[in-house]
């Protein structure tokens, strides 16, 4: 056992309790938060390095071994993920001190941002289906709070809809759980696998497999992506950061467990299932993407289609397609990240979200400009930036298994990412200034130095692409062969 596990969880979590009774000293509550987020870094790094030499890693809460107990399960896939997640919190925390204002904070912003923080570490680390529910309230929650908080019209409006949205998601979630406790007798993800293998997928097992990727697919913005759109241009950029880089990435996350450990015995429903709402995702964030003219929508439409992406690398589920969802979502966790930090720079710099009142921002902001340039690229997936190493495996999966049509269309896709993005470089950037007078963000320093960290990061993915595909080579083999995960948990 490994009690490490439970740490990424405990930690955002008693500091989010801690924080309620610090509300109007806001900075003691950003001193707090900070050291959390280090540590929960340092204890993600730990993690990470010993499943690297020592495998799997499991707790069994309360000594209650499976299919009885609650247990937390580190295999390579989770801990990368968490490691990313606790590095993009850490940047989200540090871009919140310069941007989100004293008023915000002053109303549990904090909290909830680690409230949040906890629901994403448990949902990557849970071995149970019932417990990933909970861990997806708790972030859903959380996640209600922080894009309310300010009570703009435009806020109280998108909240209503996420959350009818995700209310709806949650209720089928749980019932779709009942039904599979029901015809299995356990919710245990490993031993779900042993139940469905021996109990022959199909019939009704088929028909909660395919609940489960409805689910999950609201909560990825997969092909049901209609509500991501408008919810997520509605809080400021701090907080549509944290959504872009962490929410769809723990539903990507789930579909990815679900459709590798215990729904593998049906292919040509699920993974063909998957694949085409892949496909149409890609299809429908593109035309987004190329269709609106304001920042924040077209930021969003670009979350649709990394989702689809990974879905489509999901739907391949070879070892090398799987090697590149895991290598992907981490390069898509922090570019997303980044992509809204400067989105944020440049609306507070221009004074609009729209592109035809902005221009001439390379002028006063040339590193700003030039890191959105790269980081374009990166998106794109040119090489040796970190979009490259994790598109190239999946791609090349797809032709490989004769997938054609769905790796076309992927490829497709980063040709409208690259569009809508230099679209914006253009316009943001370049020509003249169209604003009366030139603005300058308050905290222009204190926002830039989170947004530099990510994009070294970035740099360094692919620049380190070999030694990171080390690591990942270790998560996409489990994801290939769920007897080493199962072996793991139940200790076979």
């Amino acid at each position: 056992m490994n009690n490490l596990l439970v740490l990424p969880l405990l930690i955002p979590a008693f500091t989010a309790v801690i924080l309620i009774f610090l509300r109007n000293n806001v900075n003691l509550q950003r001193t707090i938060s900070a050291v959390s987020v280090f540590l929960n870094i340092a204890v993600a790094a730990l993690i990470v390095v010993q499943v690297s030499t020592d495998g799997i890693q499991t707790l069994y809460m309360g000594g209650w071994l499976p299919p009885y107990g609650i247990v937390f399960v580190a295999d390579m896939f989770a801990a990368l993920l968490v490691l990313t997640a606790a590095v993009v919190g850490a940047a989200c925390l540090f871009f919140s001190f310069a941007s989100i204002g004293e008023k915000r904070e002053r109303y549990y912003y904090y909290t909830f941002f680690h409230f949040l923080l906890t629901g994403v570490y448990g949902s990557f680390l849970t071995g149970d289906l019932f417990n990933l529910f909970v861990c997806f309230e708790v972030l859903l929650v959380a996640s209600y709070a922080l894009i309310v908080l300010g009570g703009t019209k435009i806020q109280l409006r998108e909240t209503l809809k996420y959350i009818l949205i995700n209310v709806i998601s949650s209720t089928l979630f749980v019932a779709t759980i009942a039904y599979l406790y029901a015809a299995t007798g356990t919710l245990n993800m490993a031993h779900l696998a042993v139940r469905v293998t021996e109990a022959g997928q199909g019939g009704v097992l088929n028909v909660i497999a395919v609940l489960l990727l409805l689910v999950f697919s609201l909560k990825a913005g997969l092909l049901l992506f209609f509500w991501l759109p408008d919810s997520y241009s509605a809080p400021p950029s701090a907080v549509r950061a944290l959504f872009g880089a962490l929410l769809t990435k723990v539903g990507l996350y789930a579909i990815t467990r679900t459709f590798t450990l215990i729904f593998v015995h049906d292919l040509g429903l699920t993974h063909n299932l998957i694949g085409w709402m892949a496909g149409a995702t890609m299809i429908l964030g593109a035309i987004g993407a190329m269709a609106y003219n304001d920042l924040s929508r077209i930021f969003n439409y670009n979350i649709v289609i990394s989702v689809g992406f990974i879905a489509f690398g999901i739907s391949v589920a070879t070892e090398d397609a799987l090697n590149g969802v895991v290598f992907y979502l981490m390069h898509d966790m922090v570019g997303k990240a980044l992509l809204f930090f400067l989105g944020g720079l440049i609306i507070a710099a221009s004074g609009t979200e729209r592109l035809r009142d902005m221009g001439g921002l390379i002028r006063r902001y040339p590193w700003t400009g030039w890191m959105f340039f790269i980081l374009a690229l990166a998106l794109v997936g040119v090489p040796p930036l970190s979009g490259f190493a994790g598109k190239v495996m999946m791609v090349r999966s797809g032709f490989g298994q004769q997938d054609v049509v769905l790796a076309l269309i992927a490829l497709g896709s980063s040709f409208i990412v690259l569009y809508s993005l230099i679209k914006v470089f253009q316009q943001a950037f370049w020509g003249g200034e169209k604003g009366d007078e030139p603005v300058r963000p308050l905290h222009y320093k204190a926002m830039m130095a989170p947004a530099a960290v990510l994009f070294v990061i970035v740099i360094m993915l692919g620049l380190g692409a070999e030694t990171v595909n080390g690591y990942v080579g270790q998560a996409g083999a489990v994801l290939a062969d769920p007897a080493l995960y199962i072996n793991a948990v139940l200790k076979e």
